[in-house]
């Protein structure tokens, strides 16, 4: 059973949420909050394996809330599924950085938001690579390279690493890495856990950002 609790500044939205959730056999909802400080709380107290996480809400946004979450100990193991709307890319590029595991549209199906929950709760791959590559691409178009946070160093990566890199970035899962580069299901978790070591990220949503912020995608791509 997949225990998640849902975050939003909007009891409609937040309920409407909590209702599809409850629809489906596998889901538990274990909370619901509309401010970030009532996430971490529920963090704390509910251990959820997801959090929905709206960003813009009173007292502290998602972002902070999320950094908070996945920096403690104590509520580290929960996965924060941002929600947003695609004209704040700026704020989900800052939840990705702060520890977010994925990213939600507003306005998606039913559906892919139930499937997006299972793939955050089981991290194999990023949940919805398309929508995150344009949401991290826009933030990386508008903000002048000097204004970027910067700290990986690929210099420390092997050719094939930086390759299995650049296959996280387009969203592929372990399996699709491997039949892409002709290497083993075992082996391309490898090169995936050596990757999140040497790069000090938390998990591939972060991949993905180190990867375009370093420039590998795009250099690779344009």
């Amino acid at each position: 059973m997949i225990r998640v609790a849902v975050v939003d500044d909007h009891a409609l939205v937040r309920a409407g949420f909590a209702v599809l959730l409850r629809s489906a056999p596998d889901i538990e909802v274990v909370g619901e909050g509309g401010t970030g400080t009532a996430a971490i709380s529920l963090a704390r107290t509910t251990h959820p394996d997801v959090m929905l996480m709206d960003i813009r809400m009173p007292d502290m946004d998602g972002i902070d809330a999320t950094r908070r979450i996945t920096t403690d100990p104590r509520t580290a193991s929960t996965r924060v599924l941002i929600v947003t709307t695609f004209d704040m890319d700026e704020y989900v590029y800052g939840a990705l950085r702060a520890g977010a595991a994925g990213f939600l549209l507003k306005d998606t199906a039913p559906q892919d938001l139930l499937a997006a929950v299972r793939v955050i709760a089981h991290g194999e791959a990023l949940l919805a690579p398309s929508t995150t590559r344009r949401l991290i691409a826009e933030f990386v178009r508008r903000v002048p390279p000097e204004d970027r946070e910067s700290r990986a160093d690929l210099a420390l990566l092997t050719q094939r690493e930086t390759e299995v890199l650049v296959q996280v970035a387009h969203g592929r899962s372990n399996a699709e890495i491997a039949e892409h580069l002709t290497m083993s299901y075992a082996t391309a978790k490898t090169h995936v856990s050596r990757l999140l070591t040497k790069l000090d990220a938390r998990d591939r949503a972060q991949l993905v950002a180190i990867a375009y912020e370093s420039g590998l995608v795009c250099l690779r791509e344009g």
